[in-house]
């Protein structure tokens, strides 16, 4: 994907800006998880917890902004958590598939989603059927909709994003392990990040628009950045010295199972192709290591 085709998917939509990512202030590794999974969304997501306005919602729709918009994409979508399977997944017409021998598929939240970001707020309180329908499609990048022997299926690529205030309930830990990354938000700032934080919202709420345009240049390079190391991926191989490191920290985290080595990989070589390079470092496995663990 060339630089001008980036442009031009980048292109502002007619709705009222977001908050652009670039903007946003404090909290590192909230921001280094969303960029990982929205290069490589087979990390298996984003679970962020923390107190309210901590800006998790704010930061998972400002990464929205900076995704392809090709084929539809770059969409934040709000899964509610009074929604149903079917209106997650979509349905299907079986009257249709007899009559005329066709599957009709009505799109759910997950088509309207896909190559943008689902983000389920207060995560820790939705139906745990739905979500871990949810993380087995985002492991796959794919939704299937089956029913009474007919099927159907399309690409889900989606950058799952949960929030939760763990004053309000935890997390069944089996759907705690299957979100590839987890970030707990700090209750308190420092003065000056304070400060920052407020100003610069400040200034959004009074001038949307050129609070916007200020960030242009910033945002444009982020989705560049985001759409190369997409498309750098395949090219990065996962060599013995990365598999034994981190063997080696998920032993030492006394941790079950192999998911997190796979999900420590798959994060190391997202941040290794953030970053432009080739191969996978041992500062990419430490940059995504606390993440993951």
């Amino acid at each position: 994907m060339t630089p001008s085709s980036i442009d031009a998917l980048f292109a502002p939509a007619s709705a009222a800006p977001s908050y652009p990512f670039a903007a946003l202030h404090g909290q590192p590794q909230l921001r280094t998880a969303l960029l990982l999974a929205a290069v490589d969304p087979l990390i298996g997501g984003v679970l962020i917890e923390g107190p309210r306005g901590t800006a998790k919602s704010t930061s998972a729709r400002a990464l929205a902004e900076l995704l392809p918009r090709e084929h539809g994409g770059g969409r934040f979508v709000d899964l509610p958590l009074g929604s149903s399977e079917e209106q997650l997944v979509g349905s299907l017409d079986l009257e249709a598939a007899l009559q005329h021998g066709r599957v009709a598929f009505r799109p759910g939240l997950l088509a309207r989603a896909h190559d943008g970001v689902l983000y389920i707020d207060e995560v820790n309180l939705l139906a745990d059927g739905l979500v871990d329908l949810l993380l087995d499609v985002c492991a796959s990048g794919i939704n299937r909709v089956e029913r009474d022997g007919v099927s159907h299926q399309h690409p889900a690529r989606l950058t799952l994003v949960g929030t939760m205030n763990p004053e309000e309930g935890e997390l069944r830990p089996q759907l705690l392990d299957r979100f590839g990354l987890f970030v707990r938000l700090g209750d308190t700032l420092a003065t000056a990040e304070r400060q920052a934080i407020v100003r610069a919202r400040l200034a959004f709420d009074t001038d949307p628009a050129a609070f916007v345009r200020r960030f242009d240049a910033e945002q444009r390079d982020l989705a560049r950045r985001i759409a190369r190391a997409r498309s750098a991926l395949a090219g990065i191989g996962f060599g013995d010295a990365a598999h034994e490191r981190v063997a080696a920290l998920c032993h030492a985290a006394q941790v079950e199972g192999v998911r997190a080595d796979l999900v420590m990989l798959r994060a190391a070589r997202a941040h290794a192709a953030l970053d432009g390079r080739g191969e996978i470092a041992d500062a990419d496995i430490d940059a995504v290591a606390e993440l993951v663990l």
